[in-house]
């Protein structure tokens, strides 16, 4: 039984993969159309969709508001009771349906046409007469569902759903929405953390921050790297600039060569012009520059060079953010 499951699985997974893979040949003059409308539409994006259409539309309508295009999705039929009240001049509408053919979808497509309302379709049947009024037509067609009876929305959703990314992508795009922006939109939960925690927020400060003058043993150097538990001790001169990193991994390595490598100053075994992070940079930054570099933590340095703590990967990752 669990290979029939599998395999069913399997089936269904490559079905719906052919499908969205197949959606780059709709990538046409229709699709950058509605981009452009999209991205220059100065009210709001009302996406609209019956049925699996719907809520595939919903997650679009969500996804345009979370890359800075205002959304809202409204039911057709709710339209027809009243709700085309809320349609402003400006708007433009979002149509889900992969045939069009629901009663629903052509009376407020009817009711639509006489708001003036510009309208961009997303339809697996690109040449139905329902679509006439649309300004554009951007085409979802797929070979067939992943229903083992072709009939159940699978694959048609699936290319509905990377179609509205790709339109809401692009349009954020030509649009110019910034990181920054994002940032604001997102304030809470892990993507907001992710875009708003600076590495000031997470370094390890005051009594946490490793540093040893230059001119100390290692052995001192070690006790500070055990005291902090980073792991890593910062070398500063006199006037408290940064000269040097030392860590966990340098002692290892270098104790195999040199048996006397204790006795020796923490200056003459550090590495010197190390790799180091700001405080104002983004903790996300840092955390993909210390894989890049493959080390465990790194010195934060403010603008003269002297080191205001450590970030340590270990700490990225408790905070949700490595």
């Amino acid at each position: 039984m669990a290979d029939v499951i599998l395999a069913t699985a399997k089936r269904t997974i490559q079905i719906e993969a052919e499908a969205i893979n197949a959606q780059m040949a709709h990538l046409n003059a229709d699709f950058v159309k509605a981009v452009r409308i999209i991205s220059e539409c100065n009210s709001r994006l009302v996406v609209m969709g019956i049925g699996k259409s719907g809520l595939i539309g919903r997650k679009i309508a969500a996804t345009m508001s979370s890359v800075g295009i205002p959304s809202v999705f409204q039911h057709p039929a709710e339209c027809l009771h009243g709700d085309l009240g809320m349609l402003m001049s400006g708007d433009v509408v979002l149509m889900l349906s992969y045939t069009g053919e629901s009663d629903e979808i052509k009376k407020v497509l009817s009711a639509i046409n006489s708001f003036g309302i510009r309208l961009i379709a997303i339809t697996g049947k690109p040449g139905a007469p329902v679509w006439k009024n649309a300004e554009c037509i951007v085409n979802c067609a797929i070979k067939r569902e992943a229903c083992p009876f072709n009939i159940a929305p699978t694959s048609s959703t699936s290319a509905m759903l990377v179609l509205g990314d790709a339109l809401a992508l692009c349009a954020s795009q030509k649009k110019g929405f910034k990181l920054e922006q994002l940032a604001r939109i997102h304030p809470g939960g892990a993507i907001g953390k992710k875009i708003t925690t600076k590495v000031s927020d997470v370094m390890r400060s005051g009594k946490e921050n490793p540093k040893v003058a230059e001119n100390a043993s290692l052995s001192n150097a070690l006790m500070v790297m055990t005291k902090t538990r980073r792991g890593a001790a910062i070398a500063v001169n006199k006037a408290g600039v940064m000269t040097g990193f030392f860590t966990d991994g340098d002692l290892r390595r270098k104790l195999q060569l040199d048996p006397k490598l204790l006795s020796k100053r923490l200056k003459d075994v550090m590495t010197v012009n190390p790799k180091t992070v700001g405080p104002n940079v983004l903790a996300i930054d840092a955390a993909n520059l210390l894989k890049k570099l493959r080390v465990d933590n790194m010195p934060v340095v403010d603008a003269k060079g002297r080191p205001l703590g450590i970030i340590d990967e270990q700490d990225l990752l408790a905070e949700g953010i490595a």
